[in-house]
């Protein structure tokens, strides 16, 4: 496979998305790219922003041939002309159309992979659908029982990878939603996409405690020692080369990380900020333990930049989401 397609949902239309959709699709020499949003409001963008790129419309993602060179847009109207920076909740719908229509493709087999733009979760909500993001979406529209998220970066020479036990969840919560059995099938699920989907033989995962200093030994909480510590010691009796729990604040150090080729944190304020302050900007948000591959940007749809005009939004996040799908779609053939 020399150049994988994919299928980029272009997100909010009032945010940076459709902006740096087009603008990573145009420089992208990783992977021939499908953009499916509003057909006038991206023709209108390459126009202003890649003048001498050819755009293609095409009518439908089975037809498209994923030719080098060239801008594909497939039409996903919008309800309303989107203005930068402005939310406007009829649009709720189209956006998510969007989404519908890029796992569509992926599902059918159309594309290699999907990269979805940012959405605003408020926008979505207000237009009467209930939505908590595109990792809870995604898994209901494909059945997928369980799903993990992860987001990786590059920090210098060292890739760091952080999957999440639990995603967009109250802190309250979290304790309860954290189970051996729950553990154990996140583990499963990264570490079979670690060995198929980025072609790492043997993967190493590091496993943080959920308290601080990982319990204590039980003075500080019990979780460690009744459910995180035998989920860990499951998987290491399948074969796996998974260690802790580790105290959260101390785990995320060279010496540590140079041993490992992914962390899992037991909720998203504990593993995120971190990667986030190494690599932010240049982040990727990953989906694994879905029948596609999915990734995404690392940050939000923007909407001062977007309101600020061209040129202000950075693609570098964009451009790294694409060139990640396209090695993961590399990888699993």
């Amino acid at each position: 496979m020399s150049r994988p397609r994919i299928a980029i949902s272009c997100g909010e239309p009032a945010g940076v998305g459709p902006e740096i959709a087009v603008r990573a699709a145009a420089q992208s020499t990783a992977a021939a790219c499908l953009l499916i949003g509003d057909a006038a409001q991206l023709q209108s963008l390459a126009n202003a922003l890649v003048p001498r790129c050819p755009v293609q419309r095409v009518s439908s993602a089975a037809r498209w041939q994923g030719q080098p060179g060239q801008l594909a847009i497939l039409d996903c109207p919008l309800a309303f002309t989107p203005v930068p920076g402005q939310l406007d909740a009829r649009n709720g719908k189209a956006v998510l159309d969007m989404l519908d229509a890029a796992l569509a493709a992926a599902m059918a087999g159309d594309v290699d992979a999907i990269v979805t733009a940012p959405v605003q979760k408020s926008a979505i909500n207000d237009a009467g659908i209930a939505f908590t993001g595109h990792t809870e979406y995604l898994a209901e529209k494909t059945h997928t029982p369980q799903v993990v998220m992860m987001l990786a970066g590059r920090n210098g020479e060292q890739m760091l990878r952080v999957a999440l036990a639990t995603t967009h969840l109250a802190l309250a919560d979290v304790p309860r939603a954290i189970t051996r059995d729950s553990l154990s099938s996140t583990l499963a699920i990264i570490h079979h996409d670690l060995l198929t989907r980025f072609g790492i033989a043997n993967p190493r995962i590091l496993v943080t405690g959920l308290n601080p200093h990982a319990g204590e030994e039980g003075y500080l909480g019990r979780e460690e020692i009744d459910v995180i510590r035998p989920a860990i010691e499951a998987s290491r009796a399948r074969g796996w080369q998974v260690s802790g729990p580790y105290p959260a604040d101390t785990l995320f150090q060279p010496r540590h990380l140079d041993q490992a080729d992914c962390v899992l944190a037991m909720y998203h304020d504990q593993g995120l900020p971190v990667l986030k302050f190494a690599t932010f900007g240049q982040g990727v948000n990953i989906t694994l333990g879905l029948p596609v591959i999915r990734t995404s940007v690392d940050h939000g749809t923007a909407l001062d930049k977007a309101a600020a005009g061209y040129g202000h939004a950075d693609v570098t996040s964009m451009v790294e989401a694409i060139a990640v799908a396209a090695q993961m779609a590399k990888a699993r053939q």
